[in-house]
């Protein structure tokens, strides 16, 4: 066991501060190799790009605040969390809305890129403006100098449908947006068709002709998304998601050379899936894939993929994985032929045909067994991997630690960080968990199924009704809280389940005769089932309160589960909180 000091360079309310976390951290077994996925917990929707020696990943982050967290890595393999593209109120309160969003809608797909010494995030906003309207897709760009920011306010590229950007810089100083949209003429419901515009940066405008790239490989292959456009060898290569993302999604590829297309499907397709494999495979719902080439010329592919533990699914929902490739082209030269300059001069049909007789290098995902596989060889072998094994926040900072999210922006006034005494001073909102709605709810992501989740409250009330505790948390309608509040002159703790279309239900309760203000919370996760307990005694002396099913709040949306901190009035329009000493994760 060592300890490892991160310096984290956090960003929130546009004060940058530097702060020291501490975790422990362990070699994993197998020191030559490393483990998927390589950043567990919900991080879906991976993209990557490098800068030198240096590697940024930017995921998902749909209806929490912050925003689209980022990690950094020298290795590949071992990544800290740096900071967030979106960190300030002010950039998701306005038409960015990040305030009032629905369950599952937010922030989708992003990309990350660095061109000219400056970092770019292209994204898109769901946002459904109320029952019976269509979403709209706010498609935005924001950028900084240093990945920790601060970033920039949203640039919305107007004019712009559909989800899931990218940005290519090309070489001839061209900058393209690629998106995705439902084509005006769809062959069949679910079809998505990649486009191309040229987009101005000056004044972030689409400019141009808009091009239409492809449809995807298979015909009934739904959702074509995600789109990726690589310049490789004077080819561009179209990487997209197909398949929609559950059990059916993979990765897709095309080339043309000339990014306006067309573009030549690998025949090969899909390079990468688990649609083929059992549903007992370790992993499933593989795809939303981008690419990074290494300074030394090999790549690599980040992919989103689920861990296979209860029925397909589990608490942590879609996680970064990380995959070898190689490009390899046919060996039977004579079958093809070589571009010729007047194909250029051809209606777009022919030389489709004409392309399709070229013999191109193509990605070759995982090469040995054309799965994601659970270890792969280290990409450098210098790099053992380690596992954070514990996270624990004495809330001794000015500010909150980068792990700790709110489902929405939170309201203001909705915690204090009383860092000299050391305390997380949480107050209650007049709202409970709903949607749509911003309540006192903050968590720290589950990253495994087996986990210990503890934290000290302190909470004293004379008012019925009022709550304070922690929840484990899916969603808006699916989550646990474990709370105390007065009931008949005492301290009651009760733990309650809300489960998807069902209304919440008290598990347990419990009367704390003893009970003298300071609490800790447990919950013990092993063998499918979550454990509750508590401490009143600081030899800390815990007594069991209950068992559940930890597959009461599986993952069947787009996020995964939270361990985290609550305290609400209940409707009332009173002043209360909760104190909490530390909280703890491993």
């Amino acid at each position: 066991m060592s300890i490892l000091v991160f310096l984290q360079y956090t960003c929130f309310d546009t004060i940058l501060i530097f702060d020291v976390f501490i975790f422990q951290i362990y070699p994993l077994a197998q020191e030559s190799s490393y483990k998927n996925p390589i950043i567990p917990g919900s991080y879906p929707d991976p993209s990557i790009c490098r800068v030198g020696d240096d590697f940024y990943i930017v995921n998902s982050s749909f209806e929490y605040f912050p925003g689209l967290p980022i990690h950094h890595s020298k290795d590949l393999v071992n990544w800290n969390l740096v900071g967030y593209g979106l960190h300030r109120d002010d950039q998701c309160s306005g038409e960015m809305n990040l305030v009032d969003v629905q369950t599952d809608g937010g922030i989708h797909a992003p990309s990350i890129r660095y061109h000219d010494g400056l970092f770019y995030i292209i994204t898109t906003n769901v946002y459904s403006p109320g029952p019976n309207q269509p979403a709209e897709m706010i498609n935005f760009i924001i950028t900084a100098e240093q990945v920790e920011g601060p970033w920039s306010d949203p640039h919305i590229i107007e004019g712009a449908p559909g989800i899931d950007p990218d940005i290519v810089f090309d070489e001839d100083g061209k900058v393209w947006y690629v998106g995705t949209h439902v084509p005006k003429d769809p062959n069949f419901n679910g079809e998505g068709e990649i486009w191309l515009q040229e987009l101005e940066l000056d004044d972030w405008s689409l400019k141009g002709e808009r091009y239409y790239l492809w449809r995807g490989a298979l015909y009934y292959g739904t959702w074509a998304e995600g789109p990726h456009i690589y310049k490789r060898n004077g080819f561009y290569y179209l990487l997209i998601a197909e398949g929609g993302t559950s059990l059916d999604h993979a990765v897709m590829v095309s080339v043309s050379n000339n990014i306006k297309g067309p573009y030549v499907p690998n025949a090969r397709n899909p390079i990468l899936t688990s649609r083929h494999l059992s549903n007992d495979y370790w992993v499933n719902s593989v795809g939303h894939a981008d690419l990074i080439e290494l300074a030394d010329g090999r790549w690599y592919m980040v992919a989103l993929g689920i861990r296979s533990e209860i029925d397909t699914y589990s608490n942590m929902g879609r996680e970064t994985h990380l995959i070898p490739v190689t490009w390899e082209k046919e060996p039977f030269e004579w079958k093809y032929d070589k571009i010729e300059k007047e194909w250029s001069e051809m209606p777009d049909r022919e030389r489709f045909e004409k392309l399709r007789r070229v013999n191109y290098e193509w990605p070759v995902c995982s090469p040995i067994s054309g799965r994601v596989e659970r270890s792969y060889p280290l990409p450098f072998s210098r790099y053992p991997q380690f596992s954070q094994k514990t996270f624990k926040d004495d809330f001794e900072s000015e500010t909150l630690h980068l792990e700790w999210n709110f489902r929405r922006v939170p309201q203001k006034g909705t915690y204090l960080i009383n860092h000299k005494d050391g305390y997380l001073r949480l107050f209650s909102s007049k709202n409970a968990i709903a949607n749509r709605k911003g309540c006192s709810l903050l968590g720290i992501r589950q990253k495994e199924s087996d986990f210990e989740f503890l934290t000290k409250m302190m909470f004293d009330t004379d008012e019925p009704g009022v709550q304070a505790g922690i929840s484990l948390f899916q969603k808006d309608d699916n989550y646990f809280t474990l709370t105390i509040e007065k009931y008949k002159g005492q301290y009651l703790l009760k733990l309650l389940l809300k489960e998807r279309k069902n209304e919440p239900v008290v598990i347990k309760d419990e009367i704390l005769r003893s009970y003298n203000g300071s609490i800790i919370f447990k919950v013990v996760s092993d063998n499918g089932s979550y454990k509750y307990y508590y401490s009143l005694d600081e030899p800390n002396i815990f007594n069991f309160l209950a068992e559940t099913g930890s597959d009461k709040i599986l993952s069947k949306g787009y996020t995964g589960a939270y361990c985290g901190l609550y305290s609400t009035t209940n409707g009332k329009d009173i002043d209360e909180h909760a104190d909490f000493d530390w909280a703890i994760l491993k």
